[in-house]
């Protein structure tokens, strides 16, 4: 079966809102307890038996964790914040749905990562990218590659996400109803 919805502006509203309040108050230099915040997010919603589509999005945020973690990838300045500032949402005791409210508990949180991976959908693909060339690649025989290939998939991500900023502001102008979380 598949359910549907759609948020409307004052919704996403509320979920930009949550992430820019965050955002303003996190201490430059926390990613220690924001990592370790969401990682046992991630392990509670596992341990509540969510459902499925629950499930996926913790897909997607182990994804986000393991991208700033990977000490090859490298993610560094204003691209590594965008993604601790998202994280941080998830560390936040003020949900709209309390986490503990079985079967529901965590469908703020699926939404939230819905939006982000939306907002992030460039720096995802770039390192989903650039793991599967790492898995690919020969080291004996292309020792610099995985560097060239690091800066080439970080220069890509960060022109798609200009563009793609650049495009909704054009919208912008003339339509009321696009967005950005940030």
């Amino acid at each position: 079966m598949k359910v549907t919805f759609e948020l409307s502006p004052s919704d996403v509203a509320y979920f930009r809102d949550r992430l820019k309040s965050i955002r303003t108050s996190r201490e430059p230099g926390d990613e220690a307890p924001i990592l370790k915040g969401a990682e046992a997010l991630i392990q509670e919603a596992h341990e509540a038996k969510p459902p499925e589509f629950v499930i996926s999005r913790l897909h997607t945020l182990q994804l986000l964790l393991e991208l700033l973690r990977d000490e090859e990838w490298r993610l560094e300045g204003r691209d590594r914040a965008r993604i601790l500032d998202a994280l941080a949402y998830f560390v936040d005791p003020d949900d709209m749905i309390p986490d503990r409210l079985p079967g529901i508990g965590y469908l703020d949180d699926a939404i939230m990562v819905e939006l982000i991976a939306q907002e992030l959908k460039h720096e995802i693909k770039a390192y989903e990218d650039f793991c599967e060339f790492r898995r690919t690649r020969d080291d004996a025989k292309e020792p610099d590659k995985l560097e060239q290939r690091r800066k080439a998939l970080q220069a890509r991500m960060r022109r798609r996400s200009r563009r793609d900023l650049d495009e909704m502001r054009s919208r912008r102008r003339s339509r009321r109803d696009s967005f950005r979380l940030w």
